[in-house]
């Protein structure tokens, strides 16, 4: 990686931001330097770029409030009203030695929900998040190994240390929103228990060998808090055990989920080793999975359950435990190494793809969700996409791992929408409404409170408190790569910003100063060759949607007669945790002519509601279109693969209406083109 180059200096900016105001525009977060009030990687390992602040520090506000409001009442928050996999009642993780479920089910949940109860500081569910780490701790044996082992009754079966990997990460966050020691100690016991396993017998399960990169950040978290010695050993053998995600023209499996989660393990493995061709491949996962089955808007690619050679086109769909975990792996790159790309992925994929995936007030979830998309139905859509059931409608059960593990994409996105930095500084790199207070240079504590509709409108005002005297620290901002015209004021005073790059603000802050950032946003497209010349809209980090008609059947879960055999139903209020067919009511198969798109009507957003809706969203914008007769469902029931170039256009014209896509739970987001 290119070391971190100061590109320029603008005198202008000096006087119009003030007279002790340094200004500059970087391509990266400068690493010298060891932040003095977070903890960070320590030598010898490579130093963080960026530096998460710990779990509950960073309070929500805005509309992201209202999403993690809505998780909370919703299905992460209730879940154990219709998870049987959560039932205390002979639970593994409760019963270690004669549990008879939960698997990675529990921790699974755990990991959004103990998150969510942080961010919102509800009472409540940290007390039930308590209860349950508080098994955790108490399932270690002797041996420093812990969990359900009750599961696997098969003396000769492997080792299978998936399931604590996630314990492992609700214990680190539980432990930075506590400071319990209970959890240093376990994991040192822990630790111990795993360099004591022989190579040829660890992560010898699938599941555990494509994702010990979880485990060997683990290993850093806990060595960047002890520097024991013996932690920098593990995090080798771990490496050389994990499923190699660093080859140049393959992977070692298509999972979708394991692709999204696993390819952060080489760069992960980079922070161990400061050796930068372990960071350039996880860069080669991301766009080696993008140029095969990626060629598509929303921030993923197309691998239903597995990538298939072939199935490429934007009606392959991605599970929502696959959006959740390439956030993460997103902001786990943005920690390592601080290049803006990462942290447009994040907002493509969280503000594109991840919404509609959920019912409106987020007590359902759709298992697959794909850029272009026309019927969320009960329907078996195998082979079209790579799995059988019931995996188009929108549930309380159908899919097994995401109803459990989407919790945490919310509440962990928050968590980064501040960070420290190497200099004692603090850096917005995503942005929404949130207030956080924060130590920075001579361990002063200051409080910043952000304020903004973003994406959905293009200002974000900083406000800066001082808890005692005046504060001098750098402060960094991110200038998104899409905006042209960026401006960034200090407290009135105005400067021009370069896109694509960090503006650096060294200066001392005084109680009440005010940043306020302005991000221009324009209609733009994107033409994806490899999908038939298929075009997608962008305002800003927004991609734009046909707005269709839905047709909303909400029924019974007894009524549903294809079951997956990945998904169990408990006795429940089924009137409480309906089941929804969404099918379209007006026409979709159109064309669209990309230089006829315009803002229609741009409203304030409503306090208080779930944005990513057709009745909430605030943006609207109009088009030209032609249908395209040969486009239709296909023998699947599928949205049918995208027409080609020279197939017949309608000789009508119409006007049609596109709208975000995060609100369009039927969407056309990659479209043919028409004249």
């Amino acid at each position: 990686m290119k070391k971190t180059l100061l590109l320029l200096t603008l005198c202008a900016g000096l006087i119009s931001c003030g007279s002790n105001s340094d200004v500059a525009f970087l391509d990266r977060i400068p690493t010298e330097g060891h932040n003095q009030n977070y903890v960070s990687t320590p030598s010898p390992m490579q130093p963080q770029s960026l530096i998460s602040l710990p779990s509950g520090t960073i309070k929500p506000a805005g509309w992201l409030r209202t999403m993690l409001e809505l998780q909370k009442d919703g299905l992460n928050g209730r879940l154990a009203e219709v998870s049987p996999w959560l039932d205390k009642e002979g639970n593994a993780w409760l019963n270690p030695e004669n549990g008879k479920h939960g698997w990675e089910e529990v921790p699974y949940w755990i990991k959004g929900y103990s998150e969510l109860a942080y961010c919102l500081d509800d009472k409540d569910m940290i007390s039930e998040s308590k209860f349950w780490i508080e098994a955790i701790l108490n399932s270690q044996k002797e041996n420093g190994n812990f969990g359900p082992i009750s599961l696997s009754t098969d003396p000769n079966a492997k080792l299978d240390i998936w399931p604590n990997m996630l314990a492992l990460w609700i214990l680190q966050s539980y432990y930075e929103y506590s400071s319990d020691e209970r959890v240093i100690g376990f994991m040192t016991n822990y630790c111990r228990f795993l360099a004591s396993i022989p190579d040829e017998l660890l992560l010898e399960d699938y599941w555990g060998n494509s994702r010990a990169g979880d485990n060997l950040w683990s290993v850093i978290w806990l060595y960047s808090r002890t520097q024991n010695p013996e932690l920098l050993e593990l995090a080798h053998k771990i490496h050389r055990n994990t499923a190699n995600w660093t080859k140049p023209n393959t992977l070692p499996n298509w999972h979708n989920v394991n692709i999204a989660q696993c390819f952060r393990e080489p760069a992960t493995y980079f922070m161990v080793t400061k050796d930068s061709s372990m960071l350039r491949a996880s860069y080669n996962v991301q766009r080696f999975i993008r140029q095969i089955s990626g060629q598509v808007p929303g921030g993923m690619f197309g691998a239903d359950e597995n990538a298939r050679l072939g199935s490429i086109d934007p009606r392959q769909a991605v599970e929502v435990c696959g959006m959740a975990e390439q956030a993460c792996s997103d902001e786990m790159m943005l920690t390592f190494c601080s290049d803006p790309y990462w942290a447009e992925n994040i907002e493509d994929v969280l503000f594109n793809t991840y919404p509609c995936s959920f019912s409106e007030d987020f007590k359902e979830l759709r298992y697959f969700t794909a850029p272009n998309m026309v019927t969320s139905d009960t329907l078996n859509h195998s082979p079209g996409i790579q799995n059988a059931g019931p995996f188009y409608c929108i549930s309380p059960v159908f899919g097994r791992c995401c109803h459990h593990n989407h919790g945490f994409a919310w509440p962990y996105y928050n968590n980064h929408l501040l960070y420290a930095t190497p200099d004692d500084g603090i850096a917005s790199v995503i942005f929404n409404s949130c207030s956080a207070n924060i130590l920075v240079a001579d361990s002063k504590k200051i409080g910043v409170n952000i304020t903004t509709d973003y994406p959905f409108d293009e200002t974000i005002t900083y406000e800066f408190s001082m808890e005692d005297s005046d504060a001098t620290f750098p402060f960094y901002i991110r200038i998104p790569a899409w905006t042209k015209g960026a401006t960034v004021s200090i407290n009135g005073n105005s400067i021009n910003a370069q896109a694509g790059k960090y503006m650096k603000i060294s200066r001392t802050w005084k109680n009440g100063d005010k940043l306020v950032a302005n991000f221009p946003m324009h209609i733009s497209n994107r033409v994806w060759q490899a999908n038939r010349n298929s075009v997608s809209i962008d305002y800003g980090p927004l991609t734009l949607s046909l707005k269709i008609k839905e047709n909303t059947e909400k029924f019974c879960i007894s009524k549903v007669s294809v079951i997956s055999s990945s998904s169990r139903v408990m006795t429940m209020d089924e009137d409480k945790w309906p089941v929804y067919n969404i099918t379209a009511g007006s026409p979709w198969n159109y064309s669209i002519n990309p230089s006829t798109v315009s803002l229609k009507s741009k409203n304030k957003l409503q306090e208080g509601v779930n944005p990513f809706t057709q009745e909430n969203i605030p943006l609207l914008f109009t088009a030209k279109g032609r249908i395209v007769p040969s486009w239709t469902i296909d023998e699947y029931n599928l949205c049918g693969m995208l027409p080609f170039d020279d197939d017949p256009r309608s000789d009508k014209v119409d006007d049609i209406e596109l709208i975000p896509m995060g609100a369009a739970r039927l969407r056309i987001s990659a479209f043919p083109q028409c004249k």
